[in-house]
């Protein structure tokens, strides 16, 4: 049996945020039954308890850490996590660590992973230390981190290809050993009828119809381009609305609708089917699970013109830059694409996910490395 202890999600069961879809995925779709996961669960009652088959873990962090109680919160489980594997004489574990927020401690620990042979991995995100949301001070506590976990993990893994690039070169004195394995999305259609009584309030409270929106899915943060968007979609001649469904708080001028935040995933999806296109305006690090599920759900997409948005998407998509006029001009050009061109766009996205982005496949490439000898 081979044990694998993730830390660093909210935990199970998902409510939110890409690393938690990961873990739902990962366990529900497990495979190889000679695989144990152990999920450490941000809970405040520190309870065991099964779900998906894995093994989840409370642990409870008071709110007063603040901004640091993600990292309180990893330490914790790493540190619960290889007293269980000494307790139980696991042989042979794996501890997977989702972001580098503890990469400053990890030297802490490294003897005691190493005495019981416990090998550590790593997912570095995205570039944390670029986003702007976080204070100077954070941001370079993020750079410091993610340095020191490169330096002192026995794998990181990169779900993209860019960001493994990134690693590589930047961490060169390290010779870090990387493994690119993705993200992924769902290709199943949403299980929502169109007379749904919830999302036909939906509408009605949003005062639109299907096909005659714009959508943008996101938090309100300075790296996905809020601004920019609304502003070239106020220049552009179209006619339809442009839908934000965020935690946003800012109010911008303009004709954007802020519909608040959406939990119902199966209702966000029919959402995503029924948009006429999907404005994906992320520029900081990684495959962008928004990204892939917008290109599983929606006909059309336009996306910022950075590296990561198109490794991910490639030509099964529209591109646009923060040039003045740029987004607006190809809002217009898009409106007067024909059914047939559109439709088009929708066969790539949709055979992009389906050939490198399906859960299936990545929950198989992560049971592969798992069941290898050499390695992990």
């Amino acid at each position: 049996m081979k044990h694998i202890f993730i830390i660093g999600s909210k935990g199970l069961p998902a409510r939110h945020g890409g690393f938690e879809t990961f873990v739902e995925n990962l366990t529900a779709k497990k495979k190889n039954e000679n695989i144990h996961y152990h999920i450490s669960c941000l809970n405040s009652v520190e309870k065991n308890f099964e779900y998906n088959g894995a093994d989840c873990f409370g642990i409870n962090v008071p709110n007063w850490f603040g901004d640091a109680k993600a990292v309180i919160y990893d330490i914790l489980a790493l540190n619960k996590s290889i007293e269980f594997i000494k307790q139980n004489n696991i042989q042979n574990a794996v501890i997977y660590l989702l972001a580098s927020r503890i990469g400053l401690f990890i030297s802490l620990f490294k003897k005691r992973l190493q005495k019981i042979g416990i090998k550590l991995l790593v997912n570095p995100d995205g570039l944390e230390f670029k986003r702007m949301k976080y204070s100077a001070l954070i941001r370079r506590y993020w750079k410091v981190s993610e340095k020191y976990s490169v330096k002192n993990v026995d794998l990181v893994i990169c779900d993209s290809k860019e960001i493994q690039k990134y690693i590589e070169n930047e961490y060169a004195k390290f010779k870090p050993k990387t493994k690119f394995i993705a993200y992924g999305a769902d290709l199943a259609a949403s299980q929502i009828s169109d007379d749904d009584s919830e999302l036909q309030n939906w509408y009605s409270k949003n005062n639109i119809k299907p096909g005659e929106f714009y959508l943008i899915v996101g938090r309100n943060i300075p790296e996905n381009n809020f601004e920019t968007i609304i502003s070239e979609f106020d220049k552009s001649n179209s006619q339809k609305k442009l839908i934000i469904i965020s935690n946003i708080k800012q109010q911008f001028k303009g004709k954007a609708i802020f519909s608040g935040t959406l939990y119902n995933q199966k209702m966000l999806k029919k959402i995503r089917e029924q948009a006429f296109a999907y404005i994906h305006g992320h520029e900081v690090g990684g495959t962008n699970p928004s990204l892939l599920e917008a290109l599983a759900s929606t006909k059309l997409n336009l996306l910022l013109d950075v590296c990561f948005n198109k490794e991910v998407a490639g030509n099964a998509a529209l591109y646009w830059t923060k040039e003045k006029d740029n987004l607006a001009k190809l809002i217009d050009n898009a409106e007067k694409m024909q059914e047939q061109e559109i439709e088009n766009f929708e066969k790539l996205a949709k055979g992009r996910i389906e050939s490198e982005y399906s859960w299936e496949k990545i929950v198989g490439e992560y049971e592969n490395m798992w069941g290898k000898q050499e390695g992990v």
